[in-house]
């Protein structure tokens, strides 16, 4: 007789973090984000109801097309393999490095959280 746990197993590997909708709202969100603006994983996290790591995953997964470089960790710092990328996008919206290269001072600019929920509420309209 099989063991019953090797039909249950799964490979961790496979699972998503995020359902579909969820994905779905998370990439609208960051596609709400101004030229010129910056917000971190939480931020977004705050506009959608989930944990600020799901947005990462979801951003290193799938946020390919949309606007990624608008979206930091709370220090306005990114991944070291991301930065060469967005010195030449930030420069064009604007946005400054801070001296250590590291990201821009997110309190500079940070979007406006309520405007953007505004445009968020607006993007995610009919979504079920």
């Amino acid at each position: 007789m099989a063991d019953p746990r090797e039909h249950d197993a799964v490979d961790p590997g496979t699972l998503k973090p995020v359902d579909d909708l969820a994905l779905e709202r998370i990439l609208r969100a960051v596609e709400a984000v101004p030229p010129g603006r910056v917000v971190s994983y939480g931020d977004i996290a705050g506009l959608v109801g989930i944990g600020p790591r799901q947005v990462g995953w979801a951003m290193s997964h799938y946020g390919s097309n949309v606007t990624w470089w608008r979206v930091t960790n709370a220090s306005g710092d990114l991944p070291a393999h991301l930065r060469e990328e967005v010195r030449e996008r930030w420069a064009r919206e604007g946005i400054l490095l801070k001296p250590n290269g590291l990201g821009c001072r997110i309190a500079d600019y940070r979007a406006d959280l309520a405007q953007l929920a505004t445009d968020y509420e607006r993007a995610v309209a009919g979504l079920t």
